[in-house]
């Protein structure tokens, strides 16, 4: 079991994060319930071991369903599309924000003791150098996306310690790793993967000088436990491998990997996106002892092949 927390609900639990995070939690000992729309998660990713409420986080009711008996939340459900966010804002907002309130608003005098917020990077503003940056950086969201996580991370650090809640807020950056959904707006490597299993050259918005923090979602899952192990309450966390990879250098090793005589081709950058964005991870060593494992140039075969056997 992870501390004290022997139920955890995971929201989001049956997509590409929470189905990692739910696994992990119930080898662990642990009662896993899962809250989940399936819009972008699949029932099939969960053990048989874990329960299952199909349902929207916005819904209150549903929500106080899924908190009943729980020790700790773990609040992944989300929209994570920044550059879809640029259009649908209304719906992302709905999701990311109402969907968080609602969530809060059923752990009302529940018994839960800690609620672990999934934040983003989105959160902060442009970095002019491709250098770490840690939880004191300028938090000027320069996308809809970003706005509503940081708007959710501020109602998290306020409300819960109003209805007796120990709030952690972990600022994910670029996840990546083996069961990741194809969508055409997020999870840049599966994006490249999947066109040059079919032939075709990854696309590139931008000169691909960006600079990303690519982090194993395997790190993820321990970022999660370690946030319900230790005495981190109240705690806003950088959660990345505080190492620099351009979105080039990512493109050209795939290519070389699975396609040597194709090139990137290049496309207009689009809006919201941040330039450089590396994550100090300084305070989650020293709050959590959190230490990533994953380099994201040891584990691309392992995706490369993944992908491949889903396509059989």
């Amino acid at each position: 079991m992870i501390g004290p927390h022997k139920r955890i609900l995971v929201t989001g639990g049956a997509g590409f994060i929470g189905s990692h995070v739910s696994e992990s939690f119930r080898l662990d000992g642990c009662e896993v319930v899962v809250l989940d729309d399936l819009s972008m998660g699949s029932r099939e990713t969960l053990h048989k071991g874990i329960e299952f409420i199909e349902g929207d986080v916005r819904d209150v009711e549903t929500a106080r369903k899924a908190v009943k008996g729980v020790d700790a939340v773990i609040h992944l459900a989300a929209r994570v599309s920044v550059r879809n966010s640029c259009d649908a804002f209304t719906d992302d907002a709905s999701v990311n924000v109402i969907g968080t309130l609602s969530m809060l608003d059923a752990c009302k005098d529940s018994g839960v003791k800690r609620f672990v917020y999934a934040s983003s990077m989105a959160v902060y503003a442009d970095s002019p150098e491709p250098t770490p940056i840690a939880e004191t950086y300028a938090c000027k969201p320069i996308s809809p996306y970003g706005v509503g996580k940081l708007a959710s991370e501020q109602y998290v650090r306020t409300i819960c310690p109003e209805i007796g809640i120990e709030p952690v807020v972990l600022r994910f950056f670029n996840t990546y790793g083996p069961g990741q959904t194809l969508t055409p707006y997020v999870g840049v490597i599966t994006i490249f993967v999947n066109r040059l299993l079919d032939g075709l050259p990854p696309i590139i918005f931008g000169d691909g000088e960006q600079k990303r923090d690519f982090i194993s979602v395997d790190d993820i899952v321990t970022a999660c436990a370690l946030a319900l192990e230790s005495d981190s309450g109240g705690e806003t966390l950088n959660i990345g491998s505080g190492v620099a990879v351009s979105v080039n250098q990512l493109a050209n090793v795939l290519c070389e990997m699975i396609k040597p005589d194709l090139k990137p081709q290049y496309e207009s950058a689009k809006p919201g996106e941040l330039r450089n964005c590396i994550a100090d991870i300084t305070r989650a060593k020293r709050v959590l002892g959190y230490a990533p494992l994953g380099m994201v140039e040891d584990m691309l075969e392992e995706i490369i092949e993944h992908i491949k056997s889903t396509r059989n």
